[in-house]
């Protein structure tokens, strides 16, 4: 697979333009952090070469001077709101984000816990923290937010929020999903500061859209079909062209938020130091993209699957008709339709001739290789299968799995949990794989090249279970189903 991206020159550019808006505010900066600090696979997807951790490599090449403070909204803790690509909530997903942060040697303040009105799972994820000996700060909703300039910027706003007590120039503000508050918690600290008669400063850490890559670039359109449950669309920037006469991309919250954050920064600040949402930002993706047509062609498979994910929850959930409609009108708009991958009509053309759900991946050296649902493997497990025989060079005639093997686990399925036949999982194929390396050469071959697959697509002809999905996801393999059912599969289970 193509590189277009290196990272190296990206934390060396990052860290660098991070120091300077240090200094320009005096020596301390509130950075929020939007989108994911840690595994950004969205990211990874898009720019080809982009590892899910740079940010964090980056952060730690001058970790000395970071402090992470993380932010959440008690509202999301009370509904249990989900991180959808890890299937965890958002308290559990801070909790284990701040364990990866404090191993890789940061320094992690306390949580703030935002729009925070006493509500009970959130009060009990407070006593938790202060079990746990973690610093938890608590603010509230107020009122009149965020247009009522005079009440915000005052005691009765901001000024009724607790201090958070950091220590470091650089105040790392990052939170599990959007809409948690950090810009909020960054300007709050700001008032805070300032009335403390501390020089501090505010700037946006966000990766998409890319600021200095055209509005239609592939890039800027896969962030857009990213988050279209957000209602986020990409716009020129009028403040910045205004400014500069240079055309810039930003997203159209920043832009609409902008006249009401500008006015804050006045009144906290004396003047604004930015003229445009632009300005807050301290991104630099462009700069260390070194194949532009790899990352082209990465971001325009990602608007593909980003369809195919709208297309079936919708039709799993019976809601979200109208993302999925705007997630096809940016797949046209990118130039680029469901055919886009071979192994879309690969994995259609196999179901057609085999009569049952089928499916199909291109391997990293472009073959396509296909699988069906036979009488011991379910699709999922098959394409997953002659994937990794391909991989290793092993005949797709050849029996990797032993009977002895197999045995057990189909016994278990059909005897013991009930289930109306013996196809295996792609989990219960890898076990069945792992047990017949134990006596089998062929077998340890095959799954030695499990990590080759990582980063390659997979399609199938209808909706596999959510439990294969989970699996190809840990494997780094990127799915895509047609959204529909295949109900006379799936009344076999």
């Amino acid at each position: 697979m193509k590189i277009g991206f290196d990272n190296e020159m990206y934390i060396e550019r990052q860290a660098a333009r991070i120091r300077e808006r240090v200094e320009e505010f005096g020596g301390k900066l509130y950075l929020e952090f939007g989108g994911k600090l840690f595994d950004d696979y969205h990211a990874a997807r898009v720019l080809p070469g982009f590892e899910p951790d740079v940010k964090l490599r980056m952060l730690k090449s001058m970790v000395d001077e970071v402090e992470i403070v993380q932010v959440i909204n008690a509202g999301h803790i009370e509904k249990n709101k989900l991180r959808g690509d890890l299937g965890i909530t958002y308290d559990e997903d801070l909790l284990r984000l701040r364990n990866i942060f404090i191993d890789l040697g940061f320094y992690c303040g306390g949580v703030v816990l935002t729009q925070y009105e006493g509500q009970p799972n959130a009060t009990a994820f407070i006593h938790r923290l202060e079990n746990m000996g973690i610093p938890c700060y608590r603010h509230k909703t107020i009122s009149g937010y965020p247009y009522d300039i005079e009440h915000i910027v005052s005691d009765d706003g901001y000024g009724q929020n607790e201090y958070v007590k950091t220590t470091r120039p650089i105040v790392v503000v990052t939170a599990p999903g959007p809409g948690s508050g950090k810009m909020a918690t960054c300007l709050s600290q700001l008032y805070a500061e300032n009335m403390r008669g501390v020089k501090a400063g505010y700037a946006k850490y966000e990766t998409f859209p890319v600021w200095n890559l055209p509005l239609d670039h592939p890039v800027n359109i896969a962030y857009e079909s990213a988050t279209v449950d957000l209602d986020d669309v990409n716009a020129i920037d009028p403040f910045h062209l205004e400014a500069y006469g240079i055309s810039s991309v930003n997203y159209n919250r920043d832009i609409e938020i902008f006249p009401v954050l500008k006015a804050m920064l006045e009144k906290m600040l004396g003047e604004s130091p930015y003229k445009s949402p632009t300005d807050m930002g301290v991104n630099n993706i462009a700069a260390a993209i070194v194949d532009e047509e790899a990352v082209c062609d990465a971001a325009k498979n990602e608007i593909v699957r980003r369809y195919f994910q709208c297309a079936v929850k919708a039709l799993r959930t019976g809601m979200g008709e109208n993302e999925a409609k705007k997630a096809l009108f940016l797949m046209n708009k990118a130039g680029v339709n469901v055919n886009l991958s071979p192994a879309h009509s690969a994995a259609l053309l196999r179901a057609e001739t085999s009569g049952g759900q089928a499916g199909a991946m291109v391997l990293p050296d472009g073959r396509i290789i296909t699988g069906k649902t036979s009488t011991l493997l379910n699709a999922s497990s098959s394409v997953l299968l002659n994937a990794l025989k391909a991989q290793a060079g092993i005949d797709d005639a050849t029996y990797v799995i032993s009977d002895a093997a197999l045995e057990p686990i189909c016994d278990l399925r059909t005897q013991q949990l009930g289930h109306r036949n013996p196809h295996l999982h792609p989990s219960e194929m890898l076990i069945a794989l792992s047990t017949s390396s134990l006596t089998s050469p062929l077998a340890k071959e095959t799954i030695a090249h499990a990590s080759e697959l990582r980063g390659c697509d997979a399609y199938f002809s209808s909706i596999i279970p959510t439990e294969d999905e989970r699996l190809f996801r840990t494997l780094g393999i990127n799915v895509c189903c047609e959204p529909r059912f295949d109900v006379a599969h799936s009344l076999m289970y």
